[in-house]
């Protein structure tokens, strides 16, 4: 039987190479002209604030009220909500670091790019994680399949409303 939370489990399997390309952008570093160290950068910026973002405020206004109200505690997902004020917090410091880079890159602009793309990159990688394997079962077991749909109903939209708040 297909889990109810698959729709989200099969866009987080979409946005998982993008976030594997953030690590490769930060692999480059030191390894690569800056030209191709500027478009994985650029990359990995344009998907962060145009893609992930979004989907995180979708999640904070759609997806956590729900396994808030299904676990019983507006608490429930404080942890969860604060990765994203951190990765909104990576997305602002690398906007500032794209728009700045130098040819060759200071030993300062190689530490900071590869701090945040690394850092932005473990952060999210653990994010989906703990979706996947605590909330996404627990929500599983308990929704009905009328609830399920009315949650990713209201996620679609809310990613919608943010895509075009952010354009």
């Amino acid at each position: 039987m297909k889990a109810l939370t698959q729709p989200l489990r099969d866009e987080h399997k979409e946005l998982f190479p993008h976030v594997e390309r953030i690590r490769q952008a930060a692999e480059l570093i030191g390894n690569a002209p800056l030209d191709e160290i500027s478009r994985g950068v650029e990359e990995a910026y344009d998907f962060l604030a145009n893609h992930l973002k979004p989907h995180a405020e979708a999640e904070d206004a759609a997806l956590y009220p729900v396994v808030q109200q299904v676990l019983g505690s507006p608490d429930a997902t404080k942890t969860m909500s604060r990765d994203h004020v951190e990765v909104g917090r990576y997305i602002a410091e690398l906007a500032a670091l794209k728009d700045g880079l130098n040819d060759p890159l200071t030993p300062a602009q190689t530490t900071s790019l590869r701090r945040v793309l690394f850092g932005v990159y473990a952060l999210v990688k653990v994010h989906f994680a703990k979706e996947e394997e605590v909330y996404l079962p627990i929500l599983d077991q308990r929704l009905t399949p009328e609830a399920a749909q009315e949650m990713f109903e209201r996620m679609e939209a809310a990613a919608h409303e943010a895509k075009h708040a952010h354009a």
